[in-house]
């Protein structure tokens, strides 16, 4: 062997040594130096001081007395999903497709209302105090947890349609594609929500950086507005072919139950787009302007808070046209005020013993009860 092929088998064995047993960019310097920053406890303030003219985080008055607010409004949205749970979790007769997804939509409602309560929690003066894992878990789950209420209502559009305008009804062997709706619908939600904190982020560029989410890219707050916009767009598409339908049918459809499917349809399109309006708003808004361009971007919880409210309404417009389970979410709280009455009465008579309540099954027992999806006399659902 000469000594130029001794140099190349050389060189061969070198470059064989000092290859990288993984993908490049998982053990680039850049990459590296970026996730060693997610436990830093200064880069949190240096991305507010550079995105912020002034990062107001002390804890005023007027701001302690909006925080509780804000907490005593998802205490209420967490009461009130927990009771839709119960009543759907509790009595057989609301284990159809239309109510699973019902409960669905409650639980990711009830998981935004636990996550933004601790998001208040770690908002002002405790802010600048976190790392970029910590910052990241905190919006992030406020992130997952309201994708999967937009996607959950984007479920409950489609399972109208197919029970209304293909008149299709789920059975038994239905049930394993409603569970891989909801699956998914939360695994997107869970990516959506992740890809911040798996790199998606301005770590390593702080012109890059929102203005509202000051760790977040402004790339990334734009395709999460995108996906949202073409999710409502797809449920105005879905409702107003139910529209065309519901108007178009005679023989499935009376006129009453037609009136009451067109007020639901636009008790949840307006309530939907005047909750979240503002928000996307923002966030275009956000992504447009250059730093410290847009002061109105500093007010930007407030927009968030009053998304927020799209949680607290659902229940009250997906179960508030259904006799049946306004009667069953209630319920609790009907058994409450009774035992609270016979137990006055029975301190007040001696000898008076409280009858146990009977449970929604023997209550329904001998009826007729409707588990279909489709409209009903007095039984109205969309």
């Amino acid at each position: 062997m000469n000594q130029s092929e001794r140099g190349a088998v050389s060189g061969l064995s070198v470059g064989l040594h000092q290859q990288p047993h993984g993908p490049s960019w998982l053990l680039s310097p850049t990459m590296g130096s970026v996730y060693s920053e997610y436990l830093s406890s200064s880069k949190v303030r240096e991305h507010y001081n550079y995105t912020k003219e002034s990062p107001d985080t002390k804890d005023t008055p007027s701001r302690q007395v909006a925080s509780a607010l804000i907490i005593l409004l998802c205490c209420a949205i967490v009461v009130e999903n927990l009771l839709v749970l119960i009543a759907v979790a509790r009595n057989s007769k609301f284990h159809s497709a239309m109510y699973l997804f019902l409960g669905n939509l409650a639980a990711s409602d009830l998981l935004a209302g636990v996550a933004f309560i601790a998001n208040t929690l770690l908002s002002g003066s405790v802010t600048l105090g976190l790392t970029p894992v910590q910052w990241f878990a905190r919006e992030g789950s406020a992130f997952i947890t309201l994708s999967a209420s937009v996607f959950s209502l984007l479920a409950i559009a489609i399972e109208r349609h197919v029970a209304i305008a293909k008149v299709k009804l789920y059975g038994s062997d239905k049930s394993c594609r409603m569970l891989l709706l909801i699956a998914a619908s939360w695994l997107i939600s869970l990516v959506l929500g992740g890809l911040p904190i798996l790199g998606w982020n301005c770590l390593g560029d702080l012109e890059a950086c929102s203005t509202v989410l000051p760790l977040y890219a402004k790339p990334y707050v734009l395709c999460v507005v995108t996906i949202f916009s073409v999710i409502l767009s797809a449920i105005v598409a879905l409702y107003i072919r139910i529209y065309c339908v519901v108007r178009s049918s005679q023989a499935d459809v009376a006129a009453p139950q037609t009136l009451a499917l067109l007020k639901t349809v636009t008790i949840v399109l307006g309530v939907f787009i005047f909750c979240w309006l503002p928000a996307f708003s923002i966030l275009l808004l956000d992504y447009a302007c250059p730093v410290r361009a847009c002061p109105v971007l500093y007010q930007a919880h407030y927009f968030f808070a009053f998304a927020t409210l799209n949680s607290l309404l659902n229940p009250v417009i997906y179960t508030w046209r259904s006799r049946d389970l306004r009667r069953e979410v209630l319920r609790p709280l009907q058994c409450w005020r009774q035992a609270a009455g016979v137990q006055g009465r029975r301190d007040r008579t001696p000898g008076h013993h409280l009858l146990p309540l009977r449970s929604s099954s023997s209550l329904e027992k001998g009826m007729h009860m409707p588990t279909s999806p489709t409209f009903l006399e007095g039984n109205t659902m969309v």
